[in-house]
């Protein structure tokens, strides 16, 4: 079996034409160079030096090896340089999970940002359910996910992230527009339309019917937002979502909010990734960037969607106007 550190010396030593050249660039001494070379001889039965007086001269199988060294310890500089580059985060792949909701109203401008600062970075998004999500980071299809937790795993680490508050919504005209507030105990007789089983805001909304005694009375689920509103903007039924999913809606009044009785929902949205995987700069670095734009003060005002895009806008403005 060939011995790199043997044919590197033996690499040194042919391009300088000079041990004690080679040994200053290997910081070892001539002799060891010497006897690292009579060893590499041995080892390929191949005399690889002539000697001219004090000179040294390649043999032609010396000079056809060092043809091949010189593609070899190239390649190795290829790869260290490769490996700097990553740690600097100059290339590397970003893969990352979330949920339908954030794919939509938050990512874009997320990993806009993380662009920016980051260039060099190739970004991967999958979407899907915090199920799947959570799932995918078990198969390593991803390596950090922002998703509701949907299942409590001790393989993963959650980090609280953000908090979003849920809106019942229902269409314009709606009986129940004509409430100034409803119990959880009268949407059981109301058609609901629910999100996918695995999704977070499922979770959330089934708990906070059990926590009433009661049930919700399901006419559809899906996994399509989108869907949902538009079967409620026809009046087929209600909804709990995320505000910020239907913002806009609300704002032009295609879709109406009915406040709920008592304490109000919100969906805990956590930062995920294994615990026992260190996570590659990449990886690292997006975490970073997402824990960088919690508020201090959190637990007494929770953030949301808006809230976070909102203060990414801020800093992109105070980064330009600097």
């Amino acid at each position: 079996m060939l011995n790199l550190n043997q044919l590197r010396v033996f690499y040194h030593a042919a391009k300088n034409l000079n041990y004690t050249v080679a040994a200053g660039e290997l910081f070892i001494t001539q002799p060891a160079v010497t006897a690292q070379m009579k060893a590499f001889e041995e080892a390929c039965n191949l005399k690889l030096f002539r000697k001219k007086g004090r000179n040294l001269i390649l043999s032609d199988e010396g000079r056809e090896l060092l043809g091949y060294a010189e593609k070899i310890f190239k390649y190795e500089k290829e790869i260290e340089n490769a490996i700097a580059d990553m740690h600097k985060l100059k290339r590397g792949v970003l893969s990352l999970g979330t949920t339908k909701a954030y794919a939509r109203y938050f990512m874009p401008l997320m990993l806009s940002n993380f662009h920016e600062s980051y260039p060099d970075i190739k970004i991967q998004l999958y979407e899907g359910s915090s199920l799947d999500m959570t799932t995918s980071l078990l198969e390593f299809k991803n390596e950090v996910a922002v998703i509701a937790k949907a299942v409590d795993l001790p393989e993963v680490n959650f980090y609280p992230f953000s908090k979003e508050e849920m809106a019942l919504i229902v269409a314009p005209g709606h009986h129940l527009t004509k409430k100034k507030a409803v119990a959880i105990e009268e949407l059981a007789e109301e058609p609901f339309i629910m999100k996918e089983k695995g999704s977070g805001t499922r979770k959330l909304v089934e708990q906070s019917f059990a926590n009433a005694n009661c049930e919700p009375n399901i006419l559809m689920e899906t996994s399509n937002t989108e869907f949902i509103k538009q079967l409620v903007q026809r009046g087929e039924g209600v909804s709990f979502l995320v505000r910020e999913a239907v913002a806009a809606e609300l704002s032009e009044k295609k879709l109406v909010e009915v406040p709920l009785k008592g304490r109000k929902i919100f969906l805990d949205v956590s930062i995920a990734y294994l615990r026992a995987q260190v996570l590659s700069p990449p990886a690292k670095a997006f975490v970073d960037t997402l824990r960088k734009l919690k508020s201090e003060d959190e637990d007494m005002h929770p953030m949301g969607i808006g809230l976070m895009m909102a203060k990414i806008l801020a800093q992109r403005k105070k980064t330009d106007d600097g």
